[in-house]
């Protein structure tokens, strides 16, 4: 089915068109709402509440721009709004055993490992996760991600810098990189 089909479709909430969107495009919008969440079954509600969005705002897409484009940014608000609800995203939590460690995308050894990665990821406290999710892989600035989480935009920046050095820490002491012997910036500027 084509996505103007979907699309039109769905806004006649024809059940055949939103089981074929929801089919196309839960399997990535899943790996959005996993990163996210503490576990799969989390994951999985997220994906649900997200897509019962997507449906009711429909009406709202204008074309303007990729369908999965839009779909990941409702998801992505319905994760947040999720974890709003539950935890406080000021909250921090001590970062003594955080070193300023930096390091390099190619110090990380093979794509295989990009799992154990993103495990390392969901590892983190949730306000690290979070804003080092919205910012290094969603791509949203400080700026927006303190208006989502109701933080200020120095908080949003410390959570990065934060996060970044305890996932550094974290992916040295599990051996998925090597402690660098100078400083570099895996990450790039924040």
């Amino acid at each position: 089915m084509t996505e103007e089909l979907m699309l039109s479709g769905c806004l006649r909430n024809n059940a055949t068109a939103q089981e074929a969107l929801y089919n196309r495009f839960s399997p990535r919008m899943l790996g959005v709402c996993y990163r996210f969440a503490k576990n799969r079954e989390d994951a999985e509600d997220m994906l649900q509440e997200g897509f019962i969005k997507v449906f009711s705002q429909m009406h709202q897409y204008r074309n303007e721009g990729a369908l999965e484009g839009w779909i990941r940014r409702i998801v992505v608000h319905t994760c947040i709004n999720i974890l709003k609800k539950n935890k406080k995203f000021s909250d921090s939590i001590d970062i003594t055993n955080a070193h300023s460690i930096h390091i390099r995308e190619e110090m990380i050894p093979s794509i295989m490992q990009a799992k154990q990665v993103v495990e390392c990821i969901r590892s983190l406290p949730l306000g690290y996760k979070t804003v080092l999710n919205l910012y290094a892989i969603e791509g949203y600035s400080h700026k927006e991600i303190a208006f989502m989480l109701d933080i200020e935009e120095s908080t949003s920046r410390s959570q990065y810098t934060r996060a970044k050095s305890m996932l550094e820490e974290i992916l040295i002491r599990k051996k998925i990189i090597q402690k660098p012997k100078k400083k570099t910036n895996f990450f790039g500027a924040v």
